[in-house]
């Protein structure tokens, strides 16, 4: 699903984000993120739904290669990989149906789709009895629910999250979690940038440790552990 070959990543202050970085990723797979600050975890995530672009080497996505793909394919690329942050990104004017049917009003779904797939998804979230509520009426984790919502609307093939519980109490960061596993045994892709150790050494998936812009350690059903 997800593959790097000999990927490279400089910025312009002169930053070596990724240094040589090779890594597959298998359909259906679950993969945590970790590492220090500062180490290239970021980048690596980034670089995943074209954020960022390599410096050199190649990024293939489901076949598609994001080193090479044109700017304007970029959209095309996203209907594939649904992105979940930290900060939630939700558009506060529009309530918790509005901000997940977006993601389909944009690629000119038709009404009927919507409602299923809003409808299912909220469900899926546990938020359909707040589907006309607006984000500053939700706590915190109901807003990364519709966040997570907005992600899976359109079936994507791969999840990407960055920090997804950064901002959550440890009592929502578990439900958010358990979210992400019903996700992932539909056979969605998950990969997850987390500093939260705890979650890493209980729900056991893949781990992969980014350090200096290189990966340092990849292991099935890993601990969170690096060399600081």
């Amino acid at each position: 699903m997800i593959v790097m070959k000999d990927v490279y990543k400089k910025y312009p202050n002169g930053v070596v984000a990724a240094n040589g970085i090779n890594v597959e990723i298998n359909r259906g797979e679950f993969v945590y993120v970790v590492g220090p600050s500062g180490a290239g975890k970021s980048t690596f995530i980034k670089m995943m739904y074209r954020e960022e672009s390599p410096t050199k080497g190649d990024i293939l996505i489901n076949g598609i290669n994001l080193a090479t793909l044109r700017n304007k394919r970029v959209p095309l690329l996203r209907r594939q990989i649904g992105v979940v942050f930290q900060d939630f990104k939700l558009l506060p004017k529009l309530n918790v149906y509005e901000n997940v049917a977006f993601a389909l009003e944009v690629i000119e779904e038709s009404p009927k789709v919507i409602r299923k797939r809003v409808n299912e998804v909220l469900a899926l979230v546990g938020l359909t009895q707040k589907a006309r509520m607006f984000p500053n009426e939700l706590s915190g984790g109901e807003q990364q629910r519709v966040s997570i919502a907005r992600s899976i609307v359109n079936v994507p093939k791969v999840v990407i999250a960055d920090e997804p519980t950064g901002n959550l109490d440890p009592d929502t960061s578990w439900e958010i979690m358990r979210i992400f596993e019903q996700i992932n045994a539909l056979g969605t892709t998950i990969v997850m940038a987390t500093h939260n150790k705890e979650i890493v050494n209980t729900m056991r998936h893949r781990v992969l440790v980014v350090d200096g812009g290189m990966i340092t350690r990849d292991e099935d059903e890993g601990v969170y552990g690096y060399e600081s």
